[in-house]
């Protein structure tokens, strides 16, 4: 079983605070974080209406702080999760060639989603991007137990 897994979009802002919230749900016990590829929001809790979605569904995200990917997570964890494959491809660009981390996308768990967990701050669909992420957090925990 992967014990650590990092989700990643590219704020950290949305999705992959949620990945990881949702991540800790479903595997407790295992160590969980989340990043961004861009720096913008370092610092910054989860955007509003993200942390009002999740909480509708009791998942509170209010104590994440956004942060950048750093050259150690790819060592640091055995698993590093992209919610997109733009943030798939930035990983693998600046991913060091003996790191120790793999590399998926969020939504490879299920066999019938789509290949991308969509950004729900320029879509405003945060309970379908949650909908999404719950069931893929589902089945990372079954994969991975």
């Amino acid at each position: 079983m992967s014990k650590s897994i990092l989700c990643v979009c590219l704020g950290n802002i949305c999705r992959s605070p949620t990945g990881e919230a949702l991540l800790r749900a479903a595997l407790p016990g295992a160590r969980i974080d989340s990043a961004g590829t861009a720096g913008w929001h370092v610092g910054k809790p989860p955007y509003g209406p993200m942390q009002a979605a999740a909480r509708e569904r009791g998942y509170d995200l209010s104590a994440q702080r956004a942060r950048q990917v750093t050259t150690d997570d790819f060592y640091r964890f055995d698993l590093i999760l992209a919610m997109d494959s733009s943030n798939l491809e930035d990983l693998q660009a600046i991913r060091p060639t003996d790191a120790t981390a793999e590399l998926s996308l969020y939504l490879s768990a299920l066999a019938d989603a789509p290949r991308d967990v969509p950004d729900p701050y320029y879509t405003r669909d945060f309970d379908g991007v949650l909908t999404l992420i719950e069931k893929a957090a589902g089945a990372w925990a079954e994969k991975l137990v």
